[in-house]
């Protein structure tokens, strides 16, 4: 669902793959290892920026009206619309390379890299933490469905993932006209193979 991310392609080579311009974000280096609670780039209205990939859902209740104290860092498609944790948050989409998975026991996991042909666009909502003092900081949770046939043996959820001709939809698409993209990739267009040589505690 992705755990962790990668985007080793320059940012001005993604921008040009769905025909934007990188802006801020062009000298963004090379990053084999994005975590949750890390900056990472990704697309809004307003063009490419960077913003932290977790929630913290300050001043959000559940259904119940109990806060919620977890912070998101994945939300689920299914219930995207109906949870009034969700209320009033915006959209994005991150565009990586692909992202990891693992499996296996505890301090037995076998990382695992997936990928396509292609840099994979990630739907995303996003949110505007404001802290004690006023400071804001923009954040995103990446949205996620059921795995496909190609990430179901290593995996129970996968990202929504996008063509560049939906990312206009999706930024500005009604709830009801953005809901039939939320369906797992289609069988056969992903790449998974173990991650080696990978420094999980560096970029």
């Amino acid at each position: 669902m992705p755990g962790r991310l990668f985007l080793t392609t320059a940012m001005p080579q993604i921008a040009a793959f769905i025909g934007e311009d990188a802006g801020p974000t062009a000298d963004e280096p090379p990053r084999h290892n994005i975590q949750p609670g890390q900056e990472v780039v990704c697309l809004t209205t307003s063009g490419f920026t960077r913003m932290r990939w977790g929630i913290i859902p300050v001043g959000r209740v559940n259904a119940r009206g109990r806060p919620v104290m977890e912070t998101i860092l994945n939300a689920r498609c299914e219930t995207l619309f109906d949870k009034s944790a969700f209320d009033g948050v915006g959209r994005a989409v991150v565009i990586v390379d692909g992202w990891y998975e693992w499996t296996g026991a505890k301090r037995r996991k076998t990382p695992w890299r997936i990928f396509g042909p292609d840099p994979l666009i990630f739907a995303a909502i996003t949110d505007t933490w404001t802290a004690p003092g006023g400071l804001t900081l923009p954040q995103l949770a990446t949205v996620t469905c059921a795995p496909n046939a190609d990430v179901e043996p290593i995996h129970h959820r996968m990202g929504v993932l996008l063509e560049p001709a939906d990312i206009p939809l999706w930024l500005t698409g009604d709830e009801e006209s953005v809901k039939p993209l939320m369906t797992p990739w289609p069988k056969g267009r992903l790449t998974i193979e173990e991650a080696k040589h990978v420094d999980w505690s560096g970029p």
